[in-house]
């Protein structure tokens, strides 16, 4: 058996992960490479394998830097199964179709500057179409029910706690004979958050790859976040701004929602106005209310409890799915509150809000999630002025603050947690790291061994490994 590292290896995005077994090939994921455009956009259009010998697709969770390129796996010849849990597929039926459509809209929209001066125009990575053609792939699978992708592999899912649908990937392979339990963490959510259940454990593993996006960081508590969310709130409604939040549609918006609902029953918000602004965001929060199997009891409570309110909304919290609503937000003279997408910055409907506040001393920029190298939400977090929007510089004006606490990802504390409770319940061999930058893999490589790991890795990109 053999696994080999092709996405986010050394980095944090783009998830993808080869696993040789018995002549069969299976990917551990299929992300989008975000970060230097060029560099991503290379390697996004070009796949470092045949696609055509891939046999099957085990999906960890439905975020674009795991599943955003499995278009382009269909598109070059891909012709298996990709399985996932009910809700991640679901989600994806949305998320990939916005990915696609985001990618039309923003090369139409540069290539009109491109087409002006005389440049060669772009393509889009995959069109809406593709995206479509990517969902008849799927097959769902829920937690606990093992399947057998290929001979001699049975994989089952475990909950990650991450996203909705997110799973801890458990995979059996029978090999000549020699049996061995290796595990894809996906991305390993915290304990204690609203909505989701917290990340399970797996017993009996030899071989783990697992994430470490944080593997050098302590998150907040969530209600040092709760509160710096109301702060920001109440700061922008006083200095008659626009408090902008790049926020993931998935999982992070939900939670935002969730929480300035607290905030508004606790009468703790001032009488802002809030929208989430994205498409996608509003199916997806249509597809969190398809599934309570996949709620904590908090949540579950809510629900049941308030049947008259709505956990995921207040009075003055409206979704907007239009363009020309999108349009008459930047024209609002009166304080609000706007969450929107992409989560890094790196496109969508986020970037004309940036583009019409960010040089605004009245607003704040708020982040609430993790900004990937290169990305344009880390270039504004470390304080680059001015910033690169469309092409176009713009000097940055707007208060620029973070909010650690909603991330959805574990942190150090979490991360070592999880992984000691992995190797109290067998005879854990080997670790890989993934999905971290080189502060954050290399901490949490060290910390795994003060452990007692016995091996840890630090995969480099095409680097393969005989499990």
């Amino acid at each position: 058996m053999q696994i080999q590292f092709w996405g986010a290896a050394g980095c944090v995005t783009g998830s993808m992960h080869l696993l040789s077994v018995n002549g069969h090939n299976l990917l551990l994921d299929c992300g989008l490479n975000q970060g230097k455009r060029k560099e991503a956009f290379e390697r996004n259009r070009n796949l470092p394998f045949d696609s055509g010998e891939i046999d099957a697709v085990i999906l960890s969770h439905a975020h674009i830097d795991h599943s955003g390129n499995l278009p382009s796996l269909v598109k070059s010849g891909f012709t298996g199964t990709i399985y996932a849990t009910s809700a991640t597929r679901d989600l994806d039926a949305y998320m990939l179709l916005d990915s696609a459509h985001i990618q039309e809209n923003d090369v139409a929209y540069v290539n009109k500057r491109r087409a002006k001066q005389g440049k060669r125009l772009f393509e889009p990575l995959y069109t809406r179409r593709e995206a479509m053609d990517t969902l008849t792939h799927f097959s769902t699978i829920e937690y606990g029910r093992p399947f057998e992708p290929v001979p001699g592999v049975q994989v089952h899912f475990r909950d990650a706690g991450h996203i909705l649908g997110s799973a801890i990937v458990v995979i059996d392979a029978n090999e000549n004979g020699r049996k061995r339990r290796l595990v894809f963490s996906g991305d390993l959510g915290r304990k204690g958050l609203p909505i989701l259940r917290d990340p399970s454990v797996a017993e009996d593993v030899d071989y783990v790859i697992m994430e470490s996006t944080y593997g050098n960081r302590f998150h907040a508590s969530t209600g040092e976040a709760k509160e710096m969310l109301r702060q920001a709130a109440q700061e922008v409604y006083d200095r008659r701004g626009k408090l902008i939040i790049p926020s993931f549609a998935v999982g992070r918006t939900q939670e935002l929602a969730y929480r300035l609902n607290q905030l508004w029953e606790e009468d703790q918000l001032p009488p802002i106005d809030a929208f989430v602004d994205s498409p996608l965001a509003v199916n997806v929060t249509e597809v969190f209310r398809l599934h309570p199997e996949c709620y904590n009891e908090e949540m579950l409570d809510a629900m049941l409890t308030e049947t008259d309110r709505d956990p995921l909304g207040f009075r003055h919290l409206r979704y907007n799915r239009g363009v020309e609503g999108s349009k008459r937000l930047n024209e609002l003279k009166t304080p609000a509150i706007i969450i929107s997408a992409s989560g890094m910055c790196e496109a969508g409907r986020i970037l004309h809000h940036l583009k019409h506040n960010i040089d605004d001393p009245r607003s704040t920029v708020l982040f609430v999630g993790y900004q990937a190298e290169h990305t344009l939400g880390r270039k504004i977090l470390e304080g680059q002025d001015p910033v690169p929007i469309f092409g176009e510089e713009y000097p940055v004006r707007a208060q620029v603050k973070r909010a650690e606490g909603y991330s959805a990802h574990a942190d150090r504390t979490e991360l070592l947690d999880w992984a000691a409770g992995v190797a109290s319940q067998g005879d854990l061999k080997h670790v890989f790291l993934v999905h971290g930058e080189e502060e954050g893999l290399s901490a949490l490589a060290d910390g795994l061994r003060e452990q007692g790991v016995p091996q840890v890795d630090i995969p480099e990109r095409g680097q393969a490994f005989e499990l």
